[in-house]
């Protein structure tokens, strides 16, 4: 018979029981905090450009936390609408024209318009597939995001020296928010069956919430196997 194991003393306890509940705890206090942020952020922004007889904090003595962004998000969206219909589109052209011809604005606004335009156009197949790649040297394996394939001169200089490369984001830990672009040869990327959210949590926990092996690859039922000995057979 094995001896029962000897109870925790009462410091030991009360440290787990605040361990535990800090692990329930601070996830859902961060989350609350940064989307509260994020809504005064926006409220701060859209509000002093409403008119006061279209503000329902004119008529009532409290404030509405969210009018702002919920304002924010139909202009947005109307925005959207008109610019795909010929006036819209003329506006828009308008608009670039004139941001264009202006400089020092017109670097900024050129970079970031491709920036988004390559993001939400692409956004089934950028950013969403893990790899792994050899780095910072042979043996030692990094995490990253497969973007997109090399484009353009890059792509074309690519070519030229007999390489077919990737671009990839190298996330930091434990902020992967700034990192690094890296064009690494497909033959070189060991693709992962993770999501990129599994990823995402490996790199900013620092390996310390993985997701469970295996859970993702799909299920291979039984009838599929004796359907294919069949075949065979056949």
């Amino acid at each position: 018979m094995t001896e029962p194991l000897p109870r925790p003393s009462l410091p030991t306890r009360l440290r787990n029981n605040f361990l535990t509940g800090l692990v329930i705890c601070a996830p859902i206090a961060i989350t609350i905090w940064l989307t509260w942020t994020f809504i005064h952020w926006a409220d701060s922004w859209v509000k002093p450009y409403i008119p006061a007889r279209y503000n329902p904090e004119s008529y009532l003595q409290f404030a509405i936390p969210g009018f702002g962004l919920l304002i924010a998000l139909v202009l947005i969206t109307l925005i959207g609408f008109l610019g795909k219909n010929l006036i819209g589109r003329s506006i828009v052209e308008f608009g670039d024209g004139l941001f264009n011809r202006t400089p020092l604005v017109r670097t900024v606004h050129k970079s970031l318009k491709q920036i988004f335009e390559t993001v939400l156009k692409d956004k089934g197949t950028s950013f969403n597939k893990a790899a792994m790649i050899e780095y910072p040297s042979a043996g030692l394996w990094s995490i990253v995001f497969v973007a997109t394939d090399a484009r353009g001169e890059i792509a074309t200089k690519f070519r030229s020296m007999g390489k077919d490369m990737v671009a990839c984001f190298l996330p930091p830990t434990p902020f992967p928010t700034a990192g690094w672009l890296v064009y690494i040869p497909r033959e070189k990327i060991v693709p992962l069956d993770m999501s990129a959210e599994d990823a995402a949590k490996l790199v900013i926990s620092v390996g310390l919430v993985t997701p469970p092996e295996g859970a993702l690859l799909p299920a291979v039922k039984p009838e599929s196997k004796t359907k294919s000995k069949d075949r065979k057979k056949g």
